[in-house]
């Protein structure tokens, strides 16, 4: 990219940066991590003239990038209340874009993706960021990642029509997830889940979204 191109594109990242502050984006942590990340890296070539729009694009394998105000409202919610992102596991890594943003509010990212192909081209959008606490693993994300876990924080980019038993079970205590569920009437709400300090979880449905289906397995 030429230094002119690039000047264009910051200008163009902190005009979506402000229309998120205009549209409701208030956590100034979030507004800062999007405007570190060049989201036009992160699409095909033919959409970069789009990637500043608030809008999901076409990443090819039935998949999205997310809508930049989706990604922002995700993060906030999760921020809510001081807290830090802490060790975070991103289930739907995509292109890479969100585990990106989220590089720059967590200790440590663990971004799954289930298509291999995808997952190649994240980790090649990744590279020259040189983001140390991001981590990428090809599996199947309804599973989580035991291994690693507990989680602070959980988000998914897919939607699932019930909550992933093994991805509650590693929240970490006091941790928090954030997913897409699709109702029984096949409209998609955000929902939050908070494990208490006791144990208990609370859930709290919040924006009406859309998202790609979460499927199991790996391809």
């Amino acid at each position: 990219m030429t230094p002119q191109a690039a000047t264009q594109a910051q200008r163009a990242r902190a005009r979506m940066v402000e229309r998120l502050r205009e549209i409701g984006i208030r956590d100034e942590r979030v507004l800062d991590a999007i405007n570190r990340v060049p989201r036009h890296a992160f699409v095909e070539e033919a959409l970069a003239s789009r990637a500043y729009e608030d809008t999901a694009l076409p990443l090819g394998f039935g998949q999205t990038i997310s809508q930049p105000f989706v990604v922002a409202r995700m993060a906030e919610l999760l921020i809510a209340g001081g807290r830090m992102l802490g060790k975070t596991l991103e289930v739907g890594a995509g292109c890479g874009y969100q585990a990106a943003v989220l590089s720059y509010l967590a200790s440590d990212v663990y971004a799954i993706e289930r298509i291999g192909k995808l997952l190649d081209r994240a980790r090649s959008n990744l590279r020259p960021l040189r983001l140390p606490n991001v981590r990428l693993k090809h599996a199947d994300g309804s599973l989580g990642l035991s291994e690693v876990a507990p989680f602070d924080s959980i988000i998914l980019a897919a939607a699932a029509s019930a909550v992933p038993r093994a991805l509650v079970d590693q929240l970490a205590p006091e941790g928090r997830m954030i997913m897409p569920l699709t109702q029984s009437s096949g409209h998609q709400v955000m929902l939050l889940i908070e494990r208490q300090r006791n144990g208990a979880l609370k859930e709290s449905r919040l924006d009406a979204v859309r998202f790609v289906p979460l499927l199991p397995g790996t391809e």
